[in-house]
């Protein structure tokens, strides 16, 4: 108990964030160690402050070749790259970019950006840096486990149950009036509570969802089987269940068997046609296989996305888009050509052909790095400026920066972080080249740790956040 009522001696200042008054600031607008935590609350290391305009050729690559192509095409890309081009380390803004992608993605589910062709949701994967992703049924489970993170059984058993209603049992409900808004529509009908107060038979919803096309495929033990004969509707099979079930699975051949199958033909004929899995960071796989794991994870890549016997190889379900650093793929090209996949999908342009799977992230430019922090500054101005502005940096401070940092848009932030506190401490109410030179002059590593373990986090919802 002596500790319970005592104080700590240092006090945070009420006033603190006042010392970046002088430049039109309310706090340092850079992170310190500019890594992407997708559910950080602040907005510096979540990914949301982003400049699209720095990525819109390789935004609009992804949207032409990708998401506008309709899925019901056999020939649709099933397995693209994007390629870092830069040699200069990580942080080039590759997760900032496909949280972002994901984002609009799941917006409207690509219904909006498809002009109605696809509905597709997104998922960003980021296997551990620890090496636990070793096998392909390892990264089986990564995929199962941001489809909870993210509520689709949810939604999707929503969604068929919505539909079920409306035109079986629309004289108990009527749909227009006993729903707020989508999350209430997707809560309520996830609940036993809801069913019994309406006196509508989840049996009869059920048995009425199985005349679906494709139902007749799926297993006899599918977790929703159960919903058949549960006359009295005292419960209703959820996400938890589809969760509790999938565990209690083998882990191998049964759990791939029942996502790739399975889910696949739950979740088309609950109205997707597709989805697509950006796989950040993917080096992290083979960066702990022996030579025979990486031949044989390459080989189920090519067993169930392209010629084997589960439904998601048949149609294409799934898109795998793999996040590669520069390097990356000469440390798979042997396994992706042993097991034939880089005949269906190669990992380089061969001879200088153009390649639609493939989207080059390119260097940075003076002109990007200026926009970057300018959008930066944007978000924490107290006063916004008439119009865009770098101040208190110059654009010849902006160029030594970015000539610094090798044009890497993580050490980019960095150093800017760092050059507005010593600015502060010296009290100097510009930062220009000579500024600069005289605090970064120096040769010496600008170095910080990796902290962009954002697989192991807590996911925020999907559907908490969509339809905003």
């Amino acid at each position: 108990m002596s500790n319970l009522f005592r104080k700590p001696k240092a006090v945070l200042s009420e006033d603190s964030k006042s010392i970046y008054e002088i430049f039109n600031l309310t706090e340092n607008p850079f992170p310190n160690t500019p890594f992407v935590n997708k559910v950080s609350d602040d907005n510096r290391y979540n990914g949301r402050i982003y400049e699209s305009e720095i990525r819109e050729a390789e935004h609009n690559q992804i949207i032409e070749n990708f998401v506008k192509i309709s899925q019901s095409d056999p020939n649709h890309i099933r397995l693209g790259y994007i390629n870092d081009n830069s040699y200069v380390g990580r942080g080039n803004g590759k997760s900032a970019f496909t949280l972002n992608l994901i984002d609009k993605i799941n917006r409207e589910y690509c219904l909006d950006i498809s002009n109605d062709i696809n509905k597709c949701f997104g998922l960003h994967i980021t296997p551990e840096p620890s090496g636990r992703t070793k096998t392909f049924y390892d990264f089986v489970d990564l995929i199962f486990e941001e489809i909870i993170n993210k509520d689709i059984i949810k939604y999707s058993l929503a969604s068929l149950r919505f539909e079920a209603i409306s035109e079986i049992e629309n004289d108990k409900v009527n749909i227009n009036e006993e729903f707020e808004d989508v999350l209430d529509s997707i809560n309520k009908l996830n609940s036993s509570d809801f069913f019994g107060d309406k006196k509508i038979d989840i049996s009869k919803i059920t048995n009425h969802i199985y005349k679906k096309k494709g139902f007749e495929k799926i297993s006899s033990n599918f977790p929703l089987t159960r919903d058949r004969n549960n006359f009295f509707g005292s419960s209703v099979t959820t996400q938890r269940d589809f969760s509790t079930f999938y565990y209690e699975l083998k882990k191998g051949k049964e759990r791939m068997n029942f996502v790739f199958n399975d889910l696949v033909l739950f979740l088309k004929a609950s109205g997707f046609n597709g989805s697509y899995l950006i796989i950040d960071d993917f080096e992290r796989i083979p960066d702990f296989q022996s030579e025979k794991l990486k031949q044989e994870f390459a080989l189920e890549i090519r067993t169930n996305f392209f010629d084997g016997i589960l439904e998601n190889a048949k149609i294409g379900f799934f898109n795998l888009i793999l996040v590669l650093h520069a390097g990356v793929p000469r440390l798979i090209e042997k396994a992706w050509a042993v097991s034939g996949m880089n005949r269906r999908s190669p990992l380089l342009n061969e001879d200088g052909d153009f390649s639609k799977h493939i989207i080059y992230f390119n260097k940075l430019n003076v002109n990007h790095a200026k926009s970057l922090l300018e959008i930066y500054l944007e978000q924490y101005r107290i006063n916004p400026e008439a119009n865009k502005s770098i101040k208190p940096f110059t654009d010849g401070a902006v160029l030594l920066i970015s000539e610094k940092s090798e044009y890497n848009a993580s050490s980019i932030l960095e150093k800017a972080h760092i050059l507005i506190e010593e600015a502060i401490k010296d009290k100097a109410d510009v930062i220009d080249e000579e500024y600069v030179n005289s605090k970064l002059g120096k040769k010496q590593e600008w170095s910080y740790e990796d902290n962009n373990d954002i697989s192991k986090e807590e996911s925020d919802s999907l559907f908490t956040k969509s339809k905003k």
